[in-house]
């Protein structure tokens, strides 16, 4: 699942389309002769007033909107930036520039002619209505969005989608793993000045280490079918040594190609996509990640709200107990001949567990209600996982009721840890 970044692209294109729309019905429509005539002076004043209202209007709200993002930031997570991403944004702000510029042009294009057409300024009207409507609908899902459960939901719900692509197989004890890719030996990192690569020689295939050559960004996707494509097409194996999420900083390795005839290094780096921030494209660790991190803002002494960190606790036990039953070794992808052409690092069950609840925990140690719920939360986990991945849900349980026991001796309810 390889999304191409084109959001910024169609938010840019769609406020440019507005206007050239409104650019091309500003100048055609004062040309109509049809319908009831109105005087043309009051009708461009009508326009001119429509025109500079409406972007008045759409400054204000966007400033406005500046103070949301600001209490998102502050109040859930720095790292939550649904709201920023909602089409509805970019797009009632190209449809007032597209009113705008009609409104503007119509006015201009009537001249100094006696009469116009009564369409022009009921389409001046009509517009401004949709625009109107579009501003109601920023401004509620704004509202929302400064809402706990509507933020947790659209977390979720994001995760859900993610899951759903990537885990696509329920998880099998017996499975066993794809065969290995042929031994190589890996380059100790010697490059040539002023290039990204390293090569190793030795017993074995020789391997080429490529390395990020950029300044300080984060992976954000990686085009699987295009890395798979160049590696059968140049014969080789490719290993990445990263996953969506990670920072990348100038000389990071990246991969190691092995056999093969020398894959160019502008192919690898076209195959991946950064940005300033991680993306829910192909991060799998970051809705858990941004619960996570609620339940700790709540926890935390200044804050000291515990039933939202509760609320946070729920959608994290949603969203563990749905890659418990999953089959989360996907790193491996094969061409169709069978053969392993590239390898991921993938996040597996441990690693999930660390990021969803080993912080949380030592936070939760400071209120009862958060310490039960994470208790209940671990014990569903451990009757929803398979035998094999209990052990490190049961290391939990126990830390959990012992400090329970320790700290809330009059309040703390056993609990069988299985």
């Amino acid at each position: 699942m390889f999304h191409q970044p084109t959001r910024a692209m169609r938010r840019d294109a769609s406020q440019l389309a507005c206007a050239i729309a409104g650019l091309a019905l500003g100048l055609l429509l004062p040309q109509l002769q049809a319908g009831t005539q109105v005087e043309s002076g009051r009708a461009a004043t009508m326009l001119f007033t429509i025109g500079f209202g409406v972007i008045s209007l759409v400054s204000i709200i966007y400033s406005m909107l500046f103070l949301v993002v600001q209490f998102s930031a502050t109040t859930f997570t720095p790292r939550l930036s649904l709201f920023r991403d909602e089409p509805i944004v970019w797009r009632a702000f190209a449809f007032a520039v597209g009113v705008f510029v009609f409104c503007i042009t119509a006015g201009l294009s009537i001249g100094t002619r006696p009469t116009v057409s009564v369409i022009v300024p009921s389409a001046g009207m009509a517009l401004t209505l949709v625009a109107l409507a579009l501003m109601w609908t920023l401004q509620l899902k704004a509202f929302t969005s400064i809402q706990l459960a509507h933020s947790l939901t659209a977390i979720t719900t994001r995760a859900h989608r993610l899951y759903d692509a990537l885990y696509e197989h329920p998880y099998d004890s017996g499975r066993t793993a794809p065969g290995s890719p042929p031994a190589a030996t890996v380059s100790t990192g010697n490059s040539e000045p002023g290039t990204g690569t390293g090569t190793g020689t030795g017993i074995g295939i020789a391997t080429t280490v490529v390395r990020w050559p950029g300044t300080a960004t984060v992976l954000q996707q990686i085009d699987v079918p295009a890395l798979v494509a160049a590696a059968k097409e140049h014969d080789c194996s490719i290993a990445l040594r990263v996953t969506p999420g990670r920072t990348l900083s100038r000389g990071t390795d990246l991969a190691a190609v092995t056999g093969g005839r020398d894959l160019p290094e502008r192919v690898l780096l076209g195959a991946l996509v950064t940005g300033v921030e991680r993306s829910f494209a192909q991060d799998p660790e970051l809705p858990l990640r941004l619960l996570a991190d609620i339940a700790l803002r709540a926890l935390s002494p200044a804050v000291n709200d515990p039933a939202t960190a509760v609320e946070s606790l729920d959608r994290l036990e949603d969203l563990l107990i749905r890659l418990a039953g999953r089959e989360l070794d996907i790193g491996r992808i094969e061409d169709r001949a069978g053969r392993v052409r590239l390898t991921v690092p993938v996040p597996n069950w441990e690693q999930y567990i660390r990021t969803a609840v080993d912080d949380v925990v030592f936070a939760a140690a400071g209120s009862p209600m958060a310490l039960r719920r994470m208790r209940d939360l671990l014990g569903r986990l451990l009757e929803q996982s398979p035998e094999s991945r209990r052990a490190v849900v049961r290391e939990r349980i126990r830390w959990v009721e012992r400090t329970g026991s320790d700290t809330y001796p009059l309040v703390w309810t056993s609990h069988e840890a299985g």
